[in-house]
């Protein structure tokens, strides 16, 4: 750190601005009507401000609150100073997806949660996640640096899965010298990243040069593999592969338990959004041989981010109406504030400490409403959160056409159940030593959804930064 800099540090510690610097977006009408991206992200000068506003504490709670342990002091440096090269350089030591992170991840409950500045009432912490957004799009904008590669091991690695964990684990590898192989059952690579996050949150086209970096490295991805049905782990080690890596994600669906489930217009969120985002039904007929029904008044069942994702996907396929049903209050829901945000902008209607009793359907078995029970909050249960509490006789119907239910997803099931020896959790996720991510099969590992359950991309990918580090320790000790 230079001199200039410590200076430049003192004096403007005492000119702060309580709340972040703002990051223009997309007005909501306009928004509605597009898959565009909603926030445009800092120009140079916003960055610089929102740097400015750091307080350069001499432990870095900021780094300890990050999965993947991002020098954040550090790049935060490199922007005060304009040294955007350097400040992304020092990102992708850690973070090899620092475009998709400072986008999708929920940084308000991980790094800024733990920013001091934001520990003063009334005081916003540093946008951390802005800022790493800012340095990703200046190296896409000036071109983007393929990692260096150690020499070749001659040690093959398979992962299983391109999702967040997967992703991390085969830039690790690569870097590291082994050759890796990465296998995708869709045919497009990404995980929940391509079909889960819609396009006006994630752009796919940043996805598409996060994945075009992987192979300048030298990952082989291998499209349309179905791993447990094309090849077993048995098969995929007399294929010549040391170790393998395990992160197909949480893919299936959880049900409601209530009447009406199976009626036409009632969807589980992974399968609407699969249809919009991996296949593009928003762009049919014209661009996509893909449809999806959406009416005019559409209820979505929770309060999650993919719950967001939905209820604002269906305003722009059409709906008129567009619903948030939740057992608890807003403040309770998971979901990031600034999705919660954006939805209710774009005019989302949000009925809380609502609870659904059963789906309503005409003689056709077509969707016609959703009938609700009244709750209010009692005592905290074992998630932390006030449990929804019936209050008897209080109930009310939606009027409704198309219904989306989005309560959570559990582990892909196919795997597991394909692999003798594999251990597992009585709901499906695969059991591991959580200090390095290994199974119950020597070699093979696992990390991401298919572990912990549906959770933060970010989370997925320090899973993946673990079991990385143990694969690369099995292989060089392995005789």
């Amino acid at each position: 750190m230079t001199e200039e800099t410590k200076e430049r540090r003192v004096h403007k510690r005492s000119e702060k601005t309580p709340v972040k610097t703002k990051m223009k977006e997309q007005k909501p009408k306009v928004r509605v009507k597009n898959y565009l991206e909603v926030p445009f992200g800092y120009t140079e000068a916003d960055a610089v401000l929102e740097a400015e506003r750091c307080l350069h504490c001499r432990r870095a709670f900021c780094q300890e609150g990050c999965p993947v342990d991002i020098d954040i002091p550090g790049f935060i440096d490199a922007i005060l100073q304009k040294d955007f090269k350097n400040g992304i350089k020092i990102i992708k030591e850690t973070n090899v997806l620092p475009a998709i992170c400072g986008r999708v991840c929920p940084q308000e409950s991980q790094c800024e949660a733990a920013c001091l500045l934001g520990k003063k009432e009334g005081w916003d912490p540093v946008g951390i996640g802005r800022l790493e957004r800012f340095l990703a799009d200046w190296e896409r904008e000036h071109g983007i640096t393929t990692p260096e590669i150690a020499k070749s091991t001659g040690k093959k690695v398979a992962v299983v899965g391109s999702g967040p964990a997967g992703l991390v684990v085969a830039a690790d590898m690569a870097r590291l010298g082994h050759k890796v192989t990465l296998f995708e059952a869709f045919h497009k690579a990404g995980g929940v990243l391509i079909y889960g996050i819609p396009e006006f949150r994630l752009p796919k086209k940043i996805l598409a040069e996060e994945v075009e970096t992987l192979e300048k490295m030298g990952v082989e991805i291998k499209y349309n593999t179905v791993i447990g049905l094309t090849h077993s782990l048995d098969e995929l080690f007399k294929m010549g592969y040391n170790t393998i890596f395990l992160g197909t994600g949480a893919g299936l669906p959880r049900y409601l338990g209530i009447p009406g489930e199976s009626l036409n217009g009632v969807y589980f969120a992974n399968e609407f959004l699969t249809r919009v985002n991996l296949m593009e039904a928003y762009k049919f007929p014209e661009g996509s041989d893909t449809p999806v029904h959406i009416g005019k008044k559409v209820v979505t069942i929770g309060a999650g981010n993919v719950a967001m994702d939905c209820a604002r996907t269906a305003l722009r396929l059409g709906a008129e109406n567009s619903y948030i049903v939740y057992r608890r209050s807003i403040n309770e829901a998971p979901a990031r504030q600034e999705e919660i945000h954006h939805a209710q902008d774009e005019g989302v209607e949000f009925h809380c400490l609502s609870s659904p009793l059963a789906i309503m359907g005409d003689e056709d078995n077509n969707i016609i409403g959703l009938e609700c029970q009244e709750c209010e909050l009692g005592e905290p249960d074992e998630s932390g959160r006030c449990r929804p509490m019936p209050i008897e006789g209080a109930c009310f119907d939606i009027e409704c056409d198309t219904l989306i239910i989005s309560i959570g997803q559990r582990p892909n099931p196919l795997v597991p159940r394909n692999t003798p020896g594999l251990d597992t959790h009585r709901w499906g996720g695969v059991i591991v030593n959580e200090e390095t991510g290994e199974t119950s099969i020597p070699g093979v590992y696992a990390g991401g959804d298919i572990v912990t359950g549906a959770a933060t991309v970010i989370l997925a990918m320090g899973a993946g930064r673990t079991a990385a580090k143990a694969m690369h320790e099995y292989m060089i000790n392995e005789k």
